[in-house]
């Protein structure tokens, strides 16, 4: 509770940091902040002439159905990558001033959230594009998104915990993203798997919050309260881990880096 509370303490610092992050993403690009748009424009494009064209892929609506899914995936990916070296990138910050060390995965998660809130200002014209019926249920997105985000930050707060006293961490990271990416529904539905393997690829965290987005913007279906309630309650309890794991870990912070 101290710890959570020191957090909205600097809750300035915490907004200059998702600036930051912002800027210099695009910083020296001649579009800047324009790319949070016309990223998700160019993969949308691609899919459209690479699935519906090149491969005429049997899924209907295919480009956005790897759309829908691509844009969560990205949120989670980017957010861990960027997160196992964030601190050690703020080793000035850190070994200088006092402040509570979460905030820089804390910053970077927020970041990332804030860019795939943007893409859906190329997702939902997209959807119209496709005739996809826009319906009340794009009202729960919310509750999926923050569902998504309480897993992406214990995640983040674990991986850059650990990074500082692991630094090869970073790249198995990498690999292991890559790897995790064929195991998640991203391409193709879960249902084109062997009933075997549904199983097996249902344990997968990021598979029911992906064909919950689907269910949101492409099927127009409610999504599953009691499976979402129980993802919630498990990344809930992941987070006291995590933030139990970096608080212990962040003492030694500035004699690591």
């Amino acid at each position: 509770m101290q710890k959570r509370m020191e957090v909205l303490l600097y809750r300035e610092m915490l907004k200059n940091l998702v600036l930051k992050e912002l800027n210099a993403r695009y910083k020296g690009s001649v579009l800047g902040f324009l790319w949070s748009f016309f990223n998700p424009l160019l993969m949308l494009v691609i899919y459209s002439v690479v699935f519906s064209l090149i491969m005429k892929a049997q899924i209907e609506n295919f480009p956005v159905f790897i759309f829908v899914a691509i844009l969560p995936w990205n949120f989670l990916v980017n957010s861990v990558l960027m997160g196992s070296t964030v601190v050690l990138h703020n080793a000035n910050l850190v070994k200088k001033i006092y402040f509570p060390r979460s905030i820089l995965p804390l910053s970077i998660v927020i970041s990332n959230m804030i860019n795939y809130v943007f893409s859906l200002l190329i997702l939902i014209p997209a959807l119209m594009l496709y005739h996809i019926k826009i319906g009340f249920v794009i009202l729960y997105f919310p509750a999926v998104l923050f569902i998504q985000a309480v897993f992406v930050l214990a995640l983040t707060l674990a991986v850059s915990a650990l990074t500082v006293y692991l630094r090869d961490l970073q790249h198995i990271t990498s690999v292991l993203m890559t790897a995790w990416f064929f195991l998640t529904p991203v391409f193709y539905p879960l249902n084109f798997l062997p009933q075997e393997y549904q199983i097996l690829f249902s344990w997968n965290p990021m598979t029911p919050l992906i064909n919950e987005y689907r269910n949101i913007f492409l099927y127009n279906t409610v999504p599953d309260f009691f499976n979402l309630t129980l993802l919630l309650v498990i990344f809930l309890l992941f987070l006291v881990a995590s933030l139990t794991l970096f608080n212990r870990l962040q003492r030694y912070f500035a004699e690591e880096i």
